[in-house]
């Protein structure tokens, strides 16, 4: 069970790595990266982060380039939340393949 304090940041890391991927995507025409969920462990030290990533053909690659930055992005996010949170979490990330299941639930149910 999740503590208030562990929701609370879970939100904060959410909003503010939207915001990064965000602004790093914008260079690249025709991509979108979006942060739909995150999870932390209870000392705060590691953050689950899963990723969905438009198109979907591009995710495997897209996650290999991000996990291959990952300093670098935990680096912004610390620029970020410097003044609330002591210690950075280490950044873990995962494609979320939510959206795929759900397209292929749908296009089933079309047939």
């Amino acid at each position: 069970m999740e503590t208030k304090r562990q929701q609370k940041i879970e939100r904060q890391i959410q909003k503010d790595l939207g915001e990064i991927f965000l602004l790093q995507t914008k260079q690249m025409q025709g991509l979108l990266v979006s942060v739909s969920e995150v999870r932390i462990s209870p000392d705060l030290s590691i953050a689950k982060v899963y990723l969905s990533i438009y198109p979907s053909a591009k995710g495997a690659e897209m996650i290999e380039s991000i996990k291959a930055n990952t300093k670098a992005i935990r680096f912004e996010l610390g620029q970020k939340v410097r003044n609330q949170l002591r210690k950075v979490p280490e950044l873990v990330f995962f494609l979320d393949e939510t959206i795929d299941y759900l397209e292929n639930i749908d296009s089933l149910l079309k047939k």
